[in-house]
């Protein structure tokens, strides 16, 4: 069902600093910062050669990224996000397998424009798992 890693999300209590990190140590290129509201987090996007790396911040009132913080002072791996076909019917299917998608169970639109879900980490070893379509 799932395809290719599309990212590893990272939270940080400070996304300008985690930005001049990345760029002046590890010489990486990082887009331009991105509000997501729906989300409630601000994000940047690290391109490299394989997959990608978002690096998030909490943005706005009851983001799911500052009570992650409020755990992980200094941030860490927030999520996994793997991409998929077709995002209704991975949804059906795993709800019809035991599977708790966060939220309202609908897709919503995520930083690349495309629709992404949530799964709940109870159900992957304590991991947050991302998944978005790729095909729309």
């Amino acid at each position: 069902m799932i395809g290719k890693l599309n990212h590893i999300a990272i939270a940080t209590p400070n996304l300008d600093e985690a930005t001049k990190t990345y760029a002046n140590i590890l010489g990486v290129k990082i887009s331009a910062p991105q509000d997501q509201f729906e989300h409630g987090v601000r994000v940047v996007f690290i391109e490299i050669p394989n997959t990608k790396i978002e690096l998030l911040e909490p943005l706005g009132e009851n983001s799911p990224v500052e009570k992650f913080l409020e755990k992980n002072k200094k941030g860490g791996i927030h999520h996994i996000c793997f991409e998929v076909e077709d995002i209704d019917h991975a949804i059906l299917r795993l709800e019809k397998d035991g599977a708790t998608v966060l939220g309202d169970g609908k897709a919503k639109i995520g930083a690349h424009g495309k629709p992404v879900i949530f799964l709940h980490p109870k159900d992957f070893n304590g991991t947050l798992i991302e998944l978005e379509e790729v095909s729309k």
